[in-house]
């Protein structure tokens, strides 16, 4: 195929799923870009049904406190097929993006599929920057320290928590985007105060619009088009969502 040739991306827009379908979902974009499809990058932005931890893949040994939050029904948990620490969803929003062929290098990779986010907060009047730190927190929480994966503000709080995954030479990243945490949940599952909210300049209503229209616009390119999840992949998501459901009795093995 000629270099010359434009590319396609493509935003999916997607209802509120639980967590294993919303983990689903962005494992089948990356597949996706594997089987001969016309689409080289796939962006999506969503909201969780229901409050989910999500922990990364190489987390295997959960702490007894989580399992309790999750049989009394304060929380779900589900594992990432990326890695980095766990993440509560409940007043954020999660982005995911999946990218054909990008660069190979993980730090470039980092910078330059987070690029358009630290122009769009920017243009917020809410400037961010890549965190520094080399290593994930021994704590569990993914917003509790800041790796290259992740985007800091001046104050040096972490706004925006992110990791990947590969896969052929494809990538999904995919991060939360902190917005309003909740004080006592956060408290009981971090044993720690939350980081501060957002400031009131970063829209809650419209900021998926918002975001979308920067994304498109960074992302210039590329030719955008927009679909809904077709039948036949949310008959793919919702068989494959098990693979990422956490069983409370295995985690007490």
């Amino acid at each position: 195929m000629s270099q010359n040739l434009v590319q396609t991306a493509q935003i999916i827009n997607s209802a509120p799923f639980s967590g294993p379908a919303q983990m689903a979902c962005d494992a089948m974009m990356l597949e996706n870009l594997r089987g001969g499809t016309e689409i080289s990058l796939s962006v999506r932005f969503y909201n969780w049904k229901g409050i989910w931890l999500s922990i990364g893949h190489h987390q295997k040994k959960l702490p007894q406190k989580w399992i309790e939050l999750a049989k009394e029904k304060k929380l779900s948990i589900v594992r990432r097929p990326s890695g980095g620490s766990a993440v509560l969803h409940a007043g954020g929003l999660t982005y995911s993006l999946a990218w054909q062929s990008p660069p190979r290098k993980k730090r470039q990779a980092y910078e330059e599929a987070s690029q358009w986010l630290i122009e769009s907060f920017a243009a917020l009047n809410c400037p961010l920057k890549f965190g520094t730190e080399k290593s994930i927190s021994p704590t569990g929480n993914c917003f509790s320290s800041s790796s290259i994966a992740d985007l800091i503000d001046a104050q040096g709080n972490k706004r925006i928590g992110s990791a990947q995954y590969w896969q052929g030479g494809n990538l999904l990243q995919h991060g939360e985007i902190l917005l309003d945490p909740p004080i006592d949940l956060w408290r009981e599952v971090f044993n720690t105060a939350p980081p501060q909210a957002a400031p009131s300049n970063i829209p809650r209503n419209g900021l998926i619009d918002y975001l979308t229209k920067y994304c498109v616009s960074y992302w210039s390119r590329f030719n955008w088009i927009q679909n809904e999840l077709e039948e036949n992949e949310l008959e793919n998501i919702f068989r494959n969502s098990k693979s990422y459901f956490i069983k409370l009795s295995d985690t007490e093995k």
